[in-house]
Protein backbone atom coordinates (compact mmCIF):
# COMPACT_ATOMS: atom_id res chain seq x y z
CA UNK A 1 0.00 0.00 0.00
CA UNK A 2 2.69 2.15 0.22
CA UNK A 3 2.68 2.78 -3.81
CA UNK A 4 -0.61 3.95 -3.24
CA UNK A 5 0.07 6.13 -0.79
CA UNK A 6 2.89 7.89 -2.60
CA UNK A 7 0.39 8.08 -5.94
CA UNK A 8 -2.05 10.08 -3.35
CA UNK A 9 0.30 12.57 -2.52
CA UNK A 10 1.80 13.01 -6.17
CA UNK A 11 -1.23 13.55 -7.88
CA UNK A 12 -4.21 14.33 -5.18
CA UNK A 13 -2.11 16.26 -2.43
CA UNK A 14 0.48 17.55 -5.42
CA UNK A 15 2.86 17.25 -2.47
CA UNK A 16 6.62 18.44 -3.82
CA UNK A 17 8.99 15.74 -5.18
CA UNK A 18 11.26 15.97 -1.84
CA UNK A 19 8.01 15.55 0.52
CA UNK A 20 7.31 12.39 -2.06
CA UNK A 21 10.66 11.07 -1.65
CA UNK A 22 11.18 11.72 2.24
CA UNK A 23 7.79 9.94 2.75
CA UNK A 24 8.52 6.97 0.47
CA UNK A 25 12.07 6.31 2.36
CA UNK A 26 10.48 6.75 6.01
CA UNK A 27 7.45 3.97 5.38
CA UNK A 28 10.53 1.37 3.32
CA UNK A 29 12.41 1.86 6.70
CA UNK A 30 9.45 0.93 9.30
CA UNK A 31 8.61 -1.74 6.83
CA UNK A 32 11.93 -2.82 6.90
CA UNK A 33 11.87 -2.68 10.36
CA UNK A 34 8.58 -4.58 11.29
CA UNK A 35 9.53 -7.62 8.80
CA UNK A 36 13.18 -7.88 10.44
CA UNK A 37 12.14 -7.72 13.97
CA UNK A 38 9.03 -8.94 14.22
CA UNK A 39 8.27 -11.15 10.65
CA UNK A 40 5.47 -8.43 9.66
CA UNK A 41 5.41 -8.29 6.04
CA UNK A 42 2.57 -5.40 5.60
CA UNK A 43 2.53 -1.86 7.54
CA UNK A 44 -1.38 -2.88 7.60
CA UNK A 45 -0.47 -5.54 10.35
CA UNK A 46 0.98 -3.51 12.31
CA UNK A 47 0.01 -2.91 15.92
CA UNK A 48 0.89 -0.01 18.30
CA UNK A 49 3.43 -2.13 20.15
CA UNK A 50 5.34 -3.16 17.11
CA UNK A 51 5.39 0.70 16.18
CA UNK A 52 6.27 1.58 19.51
CA UNK A 53 9.38 -0.22 19.31
CA UNK A 54 10.56 1.36 15.44
CA UNK A 55 10.25 4.24 17.50
CA UNK A 56 13.00 3.36 20.31
CA UNK A 57 15.15 1.53 17.77
CA UNK A 58 15.02 5.13 16.05
CA UNK A 59 16.30 6.99 19.11
CA UNK A 60 18.84 4.06 20.03
CA UNK A 61 20.44 4.87 16.79
CA UNK A 62 20.59 8.57 18.12
CA UNK A 63 18.47 9.87 15.35
CA UNK A 64 17.46 14.08 16.68
CA UNK A 65 14.23 14.13 17.98
CA UNK A 66 13.31 17.00 14.83
CA UNK A 67 14.42 13.68 12.27
CA UNK A 68 12.26 11.39 14.48
CA UNK A 69 9.06 13.05 15.02
CA UNK A 70 9.65 13.61 10.84
CA UNK A 71 9.32 9.95 10.80
CA UNK A 72 6.11 9.89 12.85
CA UNK A 73 4.35 12.16 11.40
CA UNK A 74 4.67 9.94 7.83
CA UNK A 75 3.51 7.31 9.43
CA UNK A 76 0.33 9.06 10.71
CA UNK A 77 -0.46 10.26 7.50
CA UNK A 78 0.23 7.00 5.72
CA UNK A 79 -2.56 5.13 8.28
CA UNK A 80 -5.05 8.43 7.76
CA UNK A 81 -4.48 7.43 4.31
CA UNK A 82 -5.60 3.67 5.18
CA UNK A 83 -8.50 4.68 7.37
CA UNK A 84 -9.98 6.93 4.52
CA UNK A 85 -9.69 4.05 2.31
CA UNK A 86 -11.12 1.62 4.35
CA UNK A 87 -8.13 -0.56 4.09
CA UNK A 88 -7.49 -0.55 8.00
CA UNK A 89 -9.61 -0.51 10.61
CA UNK A 90 -8.33 0.76 13.46
CA UNK A 91 -5.21 3.34 13.51
CA UNK A 92 -2.03 1.74 15.71
CA UNK A 93 -0.53 5.49 15.33
CA UNK A 94 -3.09 6.75 17.67
CA UNK A 95 -1.41 6.44 20.85
CA UNK A 96 2.08 6.82 19.65
CA UNK A 97 3.75 9.89 21.16
CA UNK A 98 5.83 12.81 19.09
CA UNK A 99 8.88 13.53 21.50
CA UNK A 100 9.44 16.46 23.06
CA UNK A 101 11.80 18.84 21.19
CA UNK A 102 14.50 20.55 23.36
CA UNK A 103 13.85 24.14 23.09
CA UNK A 104 16.40 26.21 20.96
CA UNK A 105 16.98 30.17 21.55
CA UNK A 106 16.91 31.81 17.90
CA UNK A 107 20.79 32.65 17.30
CA UNK A 108 21.04 36.34 16.28
CA UNK A 109 23.80 38.82 15.33
CA UNK A 110 24.71 41.18 17.77
CA UNK A 111 23.99 45.04 16.21
CA UNK A 112 28.18 46.32 16.35
CA UNK A 113 28.65 43.13 13.92
CA UNK A 114 25.78 43.57 11.62
CA UNK A 115 26.79 47.17 11.18
CA UNK A 116 30.05 46.23 10.07
CA UNK A 117 28.31 43.34 7.62
CA UNK A 118 26.22 46.16 6.39
CA UNK A 119 29.43 48.59 5.97
CA UNK A 120 29.68 50.20 2.18
CA UNK A 121 33.19 50.01 2.10
CA UNK A 122 32.53 46.05 2.22
CA UNK A 123 30.89 46.01 -1.19
CA UNK A 124 32.24 46.23 -4.57
CA UNK A 125 30.41 49.10 -6.75
CA UNK A 126 29.58 47.01 -9.60
CA UNK A 127 26.41 44.91 -10.13
CA UNK A 128 27.48 41.99 -7.91
CA UNK A 129 28.59 44.23 -5.34
CA UNK A 130 25.41 46.03 -5.04
CA UNK A 131 23.31 43.29 -5.19
CA UNK A 132 24.55 41.07 -2.89
CA UNK A 133 24.98 44.45 -0.31
CA UNK A 134 21.13 44.77 -1.29
CA UNK A 135 20.57 40.78 -0.30
CA UNK A 136 22.34 41.25 3.24
CA UNK A 137 20.40 44.85 3.92
CA UNK A 138 16.78 43.38 2.54
CA UNK A 139 16.65 40.59 4.68
CA UNK A 140 17.69 42.23 8.01
CA UNK A 141 16.54 45.22 7.76
CA UNK A 142 12.57 43.64 6.25
CA UNK A 143 12.63 40.70 7.98
CA UNK A 144 11.76 38.60 5.15
CA UNK A 145 12.11 34.85 4.61
CA UNK A 146 14.23 33.89 2.10
CA UNK A 147 11.61 32.39 -0.19
CA UNK A 148 9.64 35.75 0.00
CA UNK A 149 13.19 37.38 -1.16
CA UNK A 150 13.82 35.20 -4.70
CA UNK A 151 9.92 35.61 -5.62
CA UNK A 152 9.86 39.78 -4.82
CA UNK A 153 9.32 41.63 -8.06
CA UNK A 154 10.21 45.46 -8.73
CA UNK A 155 6.56 46.09 -8.82
CA UNK A 156 6.06 44.78 -5.25
CA UNK A 157 8.30 47.86 -4.26
CA UNK A 158 6.78 51.31 -3.67
CA UNK A 159 9.13 53.79 -3.45
CA UNK A 160 6.50 56.53 -3.13
CA UNK A 161 4.65 54.99 -0.04
CA UNK A 162 8.21 53.83 1.51
CA UNK A 163 6.60 49.98 1.70
CA UNK A 164 7.03 46.46 -0.17
CA UNK A 165 4.22 44.15 -0.75
CA UNK A 166 5.73 40.57 0.30
CA UNK A 167 3.57 37.11 -0.66
CA UNK A 168 4.21 34.85 2.27
CA UNK A 169 3.24 31.17 3.27
CA UNK A 170 -0.57 30.30 2.11
CA UNK A 171 0.02 32.91 -0.15
CA UNK A 172 -0.64 35.54 2.46
CA UNK A 173 0.00 39.36 1.56
CA UNK A 174 1.72 41.48 4.18
CA UNK A 175 2.94 45.29 4.00
CA UNK A 176 6.43 45.73 5.24
CA UNK A 177 7.45 49.60 5.39
CA UNK A 178 10.99 50.52 4.31
CA UNK A 179 13.85 52.31 6.30
CA UNK A 180 14.97 55.77 4.83
CA UNK A 181 18.49 53.95 4.69
CA UNK A 182 16.62 50.88 2.54
CA UNK A 183 15.16 53.65 0.37
CA UNK A 184 17.97 54.89 -0.39
CA UNK A 185 20.21 52.20 -1.21
CA UNK A 186 17.08 50.28 -3.36
CA UNK A 187 17.46 53.55 -5.62
CA UNK A 188 21.10 53.28 -5.89
CA UNK A 189 21.07 49.58 -6.67
CA UNK A 190 18.16 50.23 -9.28
CA UNK A 191 20.62 52.08 -10.74
CA UNK A 192 23.11 49.54 -11.16
CA UNK A 193 20.60 47.01 -12.22
CA UNK A 194 19.42 49.24 -15.44
CA UNK A 195 23.14 49.84 -16.10
CA UNK A 196 23.70 45.96 -16.24
CA UNK A 197 20.12 45.00 -17.69
CA UNK A 198 18.69 48.23 -19.29
CA UNK A 199 15.52 49.72 -18.20
CA UNK A 200 13.14 47.73 -15.34
CA UNK A 201 9.92 46.50 -16.00
CA UNK A 202 7.49 45.50 -13.49
CA UNK A 203 7.85 41.63 -13.74
CA UNK A 204 11.64 41.69 -13.37
CA UNK A 205 12.92 40.04 -10.29
CA UNK A 206 14.16 42.40 -7.44
CA UNK A 207 17.38 40.15 -6.91
CA UNK A 208 18.52 38.38 -10.26
CA UNK A 209 21.82 36.34 -10.70
CA UNK A 210 24.40 38.22 -12.63
CA UNK A 211 22.81 37.19 -15.96
CA UNK A 212 19.62 38.99 -14.88
CA UNK A 213 17.61 35.35 -14.07
CA UNK A 214 15.78 34.90 -10.54
CA UNK A 215 18.02 34.40 -7.98
CA UNK A 216 17.92 30.87 -6.10
CA UNK A 217 17.77 29.44 -2.71
CA UNK A 218 21.48 28.76 -2.50
CA UNK A 219 22.97 31.79 -4.48
CA UNK A 220 21.16 33.76 -1.64
CA UNK A 221 22.57 30.92 1.38
CA UNK A 222 26.26 31.51 -0.50
CA UNK A 223 26.34 35.61 -0.09
CA UNK A 224 24.96 35.90 3.13
CA UNK A 225 27.46 33.22 4.23
CA UNK A 226 30.40 34.86 2.54
CA UNK A 227 29.76 38.57 4.07
CA UNK A 228 28.77 36.80 7.43
CA UNK A 229 31.93 34.83 7.70
CA UNK A 230 34.11 38.42 7.15
CA UNK A 231 32.58 39.73 10.99
CA UNK A 232 30.22 37.09 12.68
CA UNK A 233 31.09 33.96 14.48
CA UNK A 234 28.48 32.71 14.88
CA UNK A 235 27.49 28.56 14.10
CA UNK A 236 24.45 29.54 11.98
CA UNK A 237 24.93 31.62 9.29
CA UNK A 238 21.98 31.55 6.62
CA UNK A 239 19.56 34.07 5.58
CA UNK A 240 17.04 33.27 8.41
CA UNK A 241 19.81 34.00 10.56
CA UNK A 242 19.37 37.45 9.67
CA UNK A 243 15.37 37.18 10.28
CA UNK A 244 16.73 36.31 13.69
CA UNK A 245 17.82 39.61 14.05
CA UNK A 246 15.58 41.57 12.59
CA UNK A 247 13.14 40.19 15.17
CA UNK A 248 15.36 40.64 18.51
CA UNK A 249 16.58 43.88 17.55
CA UNK A 250 13.29 45.38 17.17
CA UNK A 251 12.30 43.52 20.06
CA UNK A 252 15.10 45.05 22.35
CA UNK A 253 14.27 48.32 21.16
CA UNK A 254 11.11 47.77 22.58
CA UNK A 255 9.42 47.06 19.08
CA UNK A 256 5.74 46.07 20.54
CA UNK A 257 5.12 42.00 20.11
CA UNK A 258 1.69 41.76 17.83
CA UNK A 259 3.66 44.46 15.67
CA UNK A 260 6.60 42.01 15.43
CA UNK A 261 4.20 39.17 14.35
CA UNK A 262 2.38 41.03 11.75
CA UNK A 263 6.05 42.47 9.96
CA UNK A 264 7.19 38.35 9.86
CA UNK A 265 4.68 37.42 8.74
CA UNK A 266 3.58 34.91 11.56
CA UNK A 267 0.26 33.12 12.01
CA UNK A 268 0.09 33.20 15.51
CA UNK A 269 1.79 35.25 18.76
CA UNK A 270 3.21 31.91 19.87
CA UNK A 271 5.62 31.87 16.72
CA UNK A 272 6.96 34.88 17.48
CA UNK A 273 7.33 34.92 21.79
CA UNK A 274 10.33 33.14 21.06
CA UNK A 275 12.23 36.15 20.74
CA UNK A 276 11.35 37.68 23.76
CA UNK A 277 13.45 35.48 25.09
CA UNK A 278 16.74 36.66 23.85
CA UNK A 279 14.85 40.51 24.92
CA UNK A 280 14.77 38.98 28.44
CA UNK A 281 18.37 37.86 28.55
CA UNK A 282 19.54 41.26 27.46
CA UNK A 283 17.16 43.31 30.40
CA UNK A 284 18.59 41.10 33.25
CA UNK A 285 22.33 41.51 32.37
CA UNK A 286 21.20 45.54 32.30
CA UNK A 287 19.65 44.50 35.48
CA UNK A 288 22.41 42.74 36.70
CA UNK A 289 24.99 45.57 35.89
CA UNK A 290 22.82 48.86 37.05
CA UNK A 291 20.99 47.63 39.92
CA UNK A 292 22.13 48.84 43.10
CA UNK A 293 20.96 45.31 44.83
CA UNK A 294 21.39 43.00 42.06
Amino acid sequence: MIDSFINYLEYEKRSSPHTVVAYRKDLEQVRDFVQLSFEINSLEGCTHSELRAWVIDLVEQGLSTTTVNRKIATLRSFFKFLLRSRLVSQDPTYKLKSLKNPKKLPEFVQENIIESVLEESVYEANFEGQRDRMVMEFLYLTGVRLSELTSLRWRDLNLVEDQVKVLGKRSKERIIPLTRKLKQNIILYRKVFEERFSKIGGNEYFITSNRGEQAYSMMIYRIVRHYLDLFAQTTRRSPHLLRHTFATHLLNKGADLNAVKDLLGHASLAATQVYTHNSMEKLKAVFEQAHPKA
